[in-house]
């Protein structure tokens, strides 16, 4: 018990310190909710739009070619008669400039009908359906691949039975001996235009309730938790170091307290601010901008309390590295800077390249984010976070490991 008093003695002093210091308040507690106020507003009705899918097909062959028959056919005429989720079919004369645009990136990537379609049908030897895209189009590719099989899938059966079909008039004018409109009835059947088939792409669509933006605040909110947490705990650095400058740790080993009722001091005073900028947080974003703290409120809870943790631990560590305050706060900002974008805490992680989701992996606020959007954006459940609660846990171990091994009381 005697050891208690001094670490409550110094946790209460620091944060009378901090409770004076209105620039610190003010970053501290009214800073981090600008940036929350400003992104949820530019981030608001994203999603809300139902974006409808383009495609653009052409061919080479030259007018009254089979393909032409089929472009007709499934060119979108009215926009306005598709259903939600069909895609908007656009039949384009000019095929040279077509591939200009993809060369040029203006435009995704199109479908293509060969010279010899019709030749290639007719005569049984097939043709091949050509897609052009930008090989970074990925979504275009798959749904021009997609529309090309259901046509080349519909052709082929259209041609089976158009080949029994001559196979029996064929038959029935060499039985009857009467072949003088033989011609004209082959004909019929490959130039002469069918009644409409069944739709070469079809869709089944359910509609069960109107499309809602996302609350942006769940995401914006645990993303600039995790940064501002970091950065208050970073900038306790500073202070430590100033401590230890001008000797008021020596002073306080004087009067018989103990390295390590100073370093419990500090870290327990660091981590009960770090709990009111959560508390503050988690209150305003559920009052203010009544954001979902998902199916588990009580995982929430915890990686933020985690998270609090590896950011008090980090602060001492980061005042054993420095060697006077100017870059001790240096450093607190450098790197809560880097790493807050690099974690996911400007941008959801689940938008952004592969290479940099991997690097989230390996810093503390990649593994508290990928946590909070399990929860709160995709509605996961507790277990659905116990890996970044884990990770948090190894990150705080290994970064009070490195303070307690290198904490030093002199300015030496």
């Amino acid at each position: 018990m005697a050891k208690m008093k001094p670490i409550w003695f110094m946790m209460v002093k620091d944060l009378k310190i901090f409770a004076t210091d209105r620039l610190a308040l003010f970053f501290f507690l009214l800073f981090p909710f600008i940036f929350v106020v400003a992104f949820n507003f530019m981030l608001a009705g994203v999603g809300t739009q139902d974006q409808r899918l383009t495609l653009h097909v052409t061919t080479e062959e030259p007018s009254g070619g089979l393909s032409y028959q089929i472009l007709s056919q499934i060119e979108t005429k009215d926009v306005s008669s598709l259903k939600p989720g069909q895609p908007e079919i656009i039949w384009d004369r000019d095929y040279s400039q077509l591939r200009q645009q993809v060369m040029d990136k203006k435009m995704s990537g199109f479908l293509l009908f060969p010279g010899d379609f019709t030749q290639g049908v007719m005569m049984g030897y097939g043709a091949q359906l050509q897609v052009i895209v930008d090989p970074t189009a990925a979504d275009t590719r798959a749904a021009l691949k997609g529309l090309a099989s259901s046509l080349a899938a519909q052709t082929g059966a259209q041609q089976v039975a158009s080949n029994a079909a001559v196979g029996l008039i064929v038959e029935h004018a060499l039985a009857s001996g009467d072949v003088s409109s033989l011609g004209r009835e082959i004909q019929a059947i490959f130039v002469s235009p069918a009644a409409p088939a069944a739709p070469l792409i079809s869709f089944d669509t359910q509609k069960v309730g109107e499309v809602k933006a996302g609350n942006p605040a769940n995401y914006v909110i645990p993303g600039y938790l995790v940064m501002f947490t970091f950065f208050a705990a970073a900038q306790s650095a500073s202070v430590i170091v100033r401590e230890r400058q001008n000797n008021t740790m020596e002073r306080l080993l004087a009067s018989s307290a103990t390295r390590e009722t100073i370093l419990g001091g500090m870290f327990a005073g660091t981590m009960v601010k770090g709990l009111i900028q959560v508390v503050i947080f988690w209150a305003v974003g559920v009052l203010a901008f009544r954001i979902d703290m998902g199916a588990s409120p009580i995982a929430v809870i915890i990686v933020s309390l985690l998270m609090v943790i590896v950011s008090a631990s980090f602060s001492i560590m980061l005042a054993t590295f420095a060697r006077s305050e100017k870059a001790a706060g240096s450093l607190g900002v450098l790197v809560s800077l880097v790493l807050a974008p690099l974690g996911g805490c400007w941008w959801p992680l689940f938008v952004t390249p592969k290479w940099m989701q991997f690097i989230a992996k390996l810093i503390p606020h990649g593994w508290a984010n990928s946590a909070f959007n399990s929860l709160m954006v995709f509605g996961g459940d507790f277990s659905s976070a116990v890996g970044g609660m884990l990770a948090l846990t190894a990150f705080a171990l290994v970064f009070a490991i490195i303070a307690v091994a290198r904490f030093r009381t002199d300015a030496v």
